[in-house]
C-alpha cells in the first residue's frame, strides 16, 4: 500500500517535481505558436501551454493551478508528449460504437410521424414519440438527428397563384438586371404601424452562465409611425419619410418628394406591390408622364428589393430598442438611414425556388 501511494505521489498528483522534459528548438517554437494562436482548437492550445510549463520544470500541481486544470491532466499530456512529441497532443482515435437503434424502430418512428399527434397537441415532440413507439427518448432523438428531422423548427413561404406571375416577375427582374438606358429604377413600399415601445433593456446572466440581451416583459405603447421608403436599385440609396398615417394621399405626397429630385425628362420605373394605396393613382401618373409603376405579382411582394432594406432596418435599429415617443422612433430611423448612406450599396438579389408540392410530401419521400 505504501509503495502504491509512493508511485501515486511520484506521478505528480500531490506536487512532486517530475523529471524535466526537453525538446528541440523547432518543436518549442511550434508549441509557442500554438499557445498564442486564436484559431487552433481550445484543447490543443491548453495542451501546448501545459507542455511549455512542464519544459520549464514547474511542479505539476502549480501548473494545474495556474492553468485552471487538474494535476492528473497535466500528468497525462506530459507523458503523451514525452512518448510521442507533438503528435501526442492530438486526441487518440475513438472506437465507433455499434449502432444501437435498429431499422425496425426507425420505420416505426417514421410511420408514427405520418399519423396525427395525440389529442391536445398540435404536433409530435420527442417525449410523446418515445411513449408512442415504446422506445427510449435518447433512441428517438438519435434517430431524428441522424435523419435530419427537426420537430420544432418550421419554415414558411408564400407561393403566388397569380396567372400572370411569369410575365410580371420577368418585367421586374428585367428592371433589376437590365434597366432601360439612363432610367431610374426605384423599389418602393411602406412599413406600416411601427410601434414606439418603451421598456427597460440591458444585459443579464442566465442560469447557464451566458450573458444575453435582456428585455423587460412589460412595456408602454407610445404611438405608431408609418415609414415610406424608395430604394434606388442601382446605388442602394434610400429616400424615406415617416408619417402618422398611410393613406393614398400620404403615398402620393411621398412620391412627389421622390420625383422632385429627378429631371422631368428622365424615365422613372417604380416597383410596388398590390397594396391598396399603390393602386388608383391614375391622376398622379398622368401628372408625371415620366413615371411608370410596375406591380409585383399577387402574394409576391418579396420580389420588391426594398423589403430587404426593411429587414436590415428592423434588425439593426428597431428590434430590442426602447422609444419613449414617436419622435424618438423617427429619429432612430433617421440615424439608421444616415449610417446606411455612408456605405450604401446595391443588393445582389436572388431567391431560392420553392414548390408548394413540398407540403404534400411525406417524410419517407423527403428522406429518399
Amino acid at each position: 500500500m505504501r509503495l502504491s501511494l509512493a508511485r501515486f505521489i511520484g506521478a505528480g498528483v500531490v506536487g512532486r517535481r517530475p523529471t524535466a522534459l526537453s525538446c528541440g528548438s523547432e518543436v518549442r517554437s511550434e508549441l509557442e505558436r500554438i499557445s498564442r494562436s486564436r484559431t487552433e482548437p481550445k484543447q490543443r492550445i491548453e495542451r501546448a501551454r501545459i507542455i511549455l510549463a512542464c519544459l520549464g520544470g514547474d511542479p505539476q500541481v502549480q501548473i494545474a493551478k495556474r492553468l485552471g486544470t487538474r494535476p492528473n491532466t497535466v500528468s497525462k499530456w506530459r507523458i503523451r508528449f514525452a512518448r510521442q512529441g507533438l503528435e501526442g497532443l492530438a486526441d487518440a482515435p475513438r472506437s465507433r460504437k455499434a449502432p444501437t437503434v435498429g431499422a425496425a424502430l426507425r420505420a416505426k418512428l417514421l410511420a408514427m410521424l405520418e399519423t396525427p399527434p395525440p389529442k391536445g397537441q398540435a404536433s409530435w415532440d420527442g417525449l410523446t414519440l418515445a411513449k408512442a413507439v415504446g422506445a427510449k427518448k435518447s433512441s428517438v432523438y438519435a434517430l431524428l438527428q441522424k435523419d435530419g428531422i427537426q420537430l420544432r423548427r418550421t419554415r414558411s413561404w408564400c407561393v403566388s397563384t397569380d396567372p400572370e406571375f411569369a410575365a410580371k416577375a420577368a418585367d421586374i427582374i428585367g428592371l433589376y438586371l437590365a434597366p432601360p438606358h439612363k432610367a431610374l429604377v426605384l423599389s418602393v413600399d411602406e412599413k406600416p404601424s411601427i410601434q414606439a415601445l418603451s421598456r427597460r433593456t440591458g444585459y443579464v446572466r442566465t442560469s447557464s452562465g451566458k450573458i444575453v440581451r435582456g428585455l423587460k416583459s412589460t412595456y408602454r405603447r407610445n404611438g405608431t409611425l408609418n415609414l415610406f421608403a424608395a430604394l434606388n436599385v442601382a446605388t442602394g440609396h434610400v429616400h424615406h419619410k415617416s408619417t402618422a398615417t398611410k393613406t393614398r394621399a400620404d403615398f402620393q405626397a411621398f412620391m412627389d418628394d421622390v420625383v422632385n429630385d429627378v429631371a422631368s425628362d428622365q424615365e422613372i420605373h417604380v416597383i410596388v406591390d398590390n397594396y391598396a394605396t399603390h393602386k388608383k393613382n391614375d391622376d398622379w401618373l398622368t401628372a408625371h408622364p415620366n413615371v411608370t409603376f410596375h406591380f409585383t405579382p399577387t402574394s409576391a411582394s418579396w420580389l420588391n428589393q426594398v423589403e430587404i432594406w426593411f429587414g436590415i432596418l428592423t434588425r439593426k435599429a428597431l428590434n430590442g430598442a426602447s422609444f419613449d415617443s414617436t419622435h424618438e422612433l423617427a429619429q432612430a430611423i433617421q440615424d439608421f438611414c444616415d449610417a446606411w448612406h455612408q456605405n450604401a450599396h446595391p443588393f445582389v438579389w436572388r431567391k431560392r425556388e420553392v414548390k408548394g408540392s413540398q407540403l404534400r410530401n411525406t417524410i419517407y419521400n423527403l428522406l429518399e
